[in-house]
């Protein structure tokens, strides 16, 4: 039996995924590694002992299933996991196309929900341990171009938080992580300028320190920009909107 603690992480090629894996190895952890392309994955595996790459499509049901039973049948405990899987379409997005925003919800939402439906049974069970979504502060209001998008990360807001009433009454703890503009393959593709932005690797170091050492429900950064977007959260609708005209000058948009 291995006496190391193991976190799965799903979404783990790249951008933020990656660079949690990467922390949570130096720390000592056993990373179990999910994400799609095989590639990353080996390349992510070569950079450290503790990282185990378990290639894993999270649209397919059966295949969270089973990857999540192979990562327990090897390791036989999983302490935490962190399902960060997303994918965005700004240029899709301007124009309203059905195929792609089912395919953002496939991904942001339901691939999270298949992942959740592979381990529920297992921490119901073991009464212990955390479970945390990446979703983004994105997921506050609805922002231009990026319904979809938007929609999907609100919905993971709004999942986690009524999971936690569940989940509390076990011993399991239930986080949400909304970070703002990280430097990611995905956020490279924005058009705009991005204010606050922030290295992946500044993400991870948050987002570790809010598993570990934290124990509330949301993890947030960079705080000054988190903060900013929750002032805008409670705006009544037309502040709101009229704000938002300003900020989109200011950024090139």
């Amino acid at each position: 039996m291995n006496n190391k603690k193991v976190i799965w992480i799903t979404g783990a090629s790249s951008g933020i995924g990656r660079s949690l894996a990467l922390k949570f190895a130096k720390e000592g952890w056993i990373v179990a590694a999910s994400a799609r392309r095989e590639n990353l994955l080996q390349k992510l595996n070569s950079e450290n002992e503790n990282i185990y790459s378990f290639p894993l499509d999270v649209t397919n049901d059966a295949e969270c299933k089973n990857v999540f039973n192979a990562i327990l049948k090897q390791f036989e405990s999983i302490e935490i996991c962190v399902f960060g899987t997303g994918i965005n379409d700004p240029k899709s997005e301007k124009k309203f196309n059905i195929e792609k925003i089912r395919k953002i919800f496939e991904v942001n939402y339901f691939g999270i929900m298949n992942s959740i439906n592979a381990i529920y049974d297992y921490y119901n069970y073991k009464k212990s341990g955390q479970i945390s979504f990446i979703s983004s502060v994105a997921g506050y209001r609805g922002l231009p171009a990026a319904g979809a998008y938007c929609a999907s990360k609100s919905a993971l807001i709004s999942f986690a938080e009524s999971l936690n009433f569940e989940m509390k009454k076990i011993n399991v703890r239930v986080s949400i992580i909304n970070p703002g503009f990280i430097k990611t393959p995905m956020t490279d593709h924005n058009q705009y300028d991005m204010p606050m932005i922030r290295s992946s690797e500044f993400a991870a170091n948050q987002i570790y320190k809010g598993l570990i050492k934290n124990k509330g429900f949301e993890i947030h950064f960079p705080k000054e920009f988190t903060f900013l977007m929750k002032i805008l959260k409670i705006l009544p609708s037309s502040w709101y909107f009229k704000l938002v005209k300003i900020g989109l000058k200011k950024i090139n948009y």
